[in-house]
């Protein structure tokens, strides 16, 4: 781990980090007591934030929002309220763009997926995510990242795929089905979970960039992963305008 690991950083420092200094704004914070109706009901401990971290701030002097799920909450999982959460804080971005103001949309991607105990909540809420980041993405850029310790699986894995550009880091993992659960409907003769260096070689974001899923391969670093941030919006905004000028010199000729 470098001194500044990213992954070692909770979600709450993960966002502030990427931010431009002294711009962190949380929305809902954990205060407001935004968490799961479904969790004490089953004996769990809720998180007064449900393990979701919404951020406003800067990124080089552009508003952004800046999403953070908390690998250490239910294993990163994606409920009713977290899933709102996001989907809401998308549609914010949303908005802003529709009206012409510039926005620079951030995922922090550390999650299992859907929440077993609020499963068809999850569901809903991941495609509600899903929807959000498409339409999103046809007037901003949506920028994600992996740099945890969970990786990101599941629903959650095709919310990352659909992202303009996807940042990844030795740390992190990708993948629709995790090594557990593989094992678990498969057998160890398919997937043995506990030969991790057998499940880098699959999941690891290392190999995911190999195979063209992670756009960016980048040291387990805060200072690292905000400048190639940085670096994706710069490159993306520049790419998009150019294609935009295109079409509409395309559109004059027909």
């Amino acid at each position: 781990m470098t001194r500044d690991s990213f992954s070692e950083m909770d979600a709450r420092e993960r966002a502030a980090a990427l931010l431009d200094p002294g711009t962190f704004r949380e929305l809902l914070g954990p205060w407001q007591r935004f968490e799961s109706p479904h969790l004490e009901r089953q004996g769990i401990v809720p998180q007064s934030d449900d393990g979701v971290v919404v951020a406003r701030g800067a990124l080089a002097a552009v508003s952004a929002v800046v999403i953070s799920i908390e690998g250490n909450f239910q294993g990163g999982s994606i409920g009713e309220v977290g899933g709102a959460k996001i989907a809401g804080a998308l549609e914010l971005a949303l908005r802003d763009a529709s009206i012409g103001r510039p926005v620079r949309p951030v995922l922090i991607l550390d999650t299992g997926g859907i929440r077993v105990q609020e499963a068809n909540l999850g569901l809903l809420a991941v495609s509600e995510i899903h929807a959000a980041i498409l339409a999103l993405r046809m007037r901003s850029n949506v920028v994600g990242i992996i740099a945890g310790k969970i990786g990101c699986f599941g629903g959650m894995a095709i919310a990352a795929g659909l992202c303009t550009t996807l940042i990844g880091t030795e740390v992190g993992r990708l993948g629709l089905n995790g090594p557990e659960v593989i094992e678990q409907e498969a057998g160890m003769e398919e997937l043995d979970s506990s030969d991790q260096p057998g499940i880098w070689e699959i999941f690891g974001c290392r190999a995911r960039k190999s195979q063209g899923q992670i756009d960016m391969l980048v040291p387990d670093s805060a200072a690292d992963i905000a400048s190639a941030v940085r670096s994706a919006f710069v490159h993306n905004d520049t790419f998009r305008s150019r294609t935009t000028l295109t079409k509409f010199q395309n559109d004059e000729f027909v």
